[in-house]
């Protein structure tokens, strides 16, 4: 089973942005980032997960770890009825970030995947090192 490590982060919110992943395949630790101007703190949450799924075979069973609820419950509850109600929220609004939410959506079918929410900035190695490439990244632009 690959274990995916995520994180996501923003100077100011909005403003510069920076996402990361660990990839742990195999005992093998693989470390992805990306960072972009003009974004927003979900945008990089959800970015995280769709570069390090780009990144492994399709078909595999994978572990996701992220600290981010919006990111754990928009893909494992939300976004069904989201889907179900033409990309409206409960409320009727347009669905934000719907275009990153579709890619997640199809990559999320691609795997056999289990999301699992970890306490930010808590006892977890692996979090704690991707909060800091995360935060590294949106330093850097």
């Amino acid at each position: 089973m690959i274990k995916i490590y995520t994180d996501g982060s923003c100077v100011d919110n909005p403003g510069n942005g920076g996402w990361a992943a660990i990839i742990i395949d195999d005992g093998k630790k693989t470390y992805i980032k990306g960072s972009k101007k003009n974004t927003t703190n979900n945008q990089m949450e959800l970015m995280a997960p769709i570069e390090a799924l780009k990144k492994i075979p399709k078909g595999n069973k994978v572990e996701i770890f992220t600290d981010s609820k919006y990111v754990k419950s928009g893909i494992t509850e939300w976004i069904l009825n989201w889907k179900k109600n033409g990309w409206k929220t409960a409320n009727k609004q347009d669905v934000k970030n719907k275009q990153l939410w579709t890619e997640l959506d199809f990559l999320n079918n691609e795997f056999e995947i289990s999301w699992n929410w970890v306490k930010a900035h808590s006892t977890d190695k692996f979090n704690n090192e991707v909060d800091i490439i995360a935060r590294d990244a949106a330093n850097s632009k």
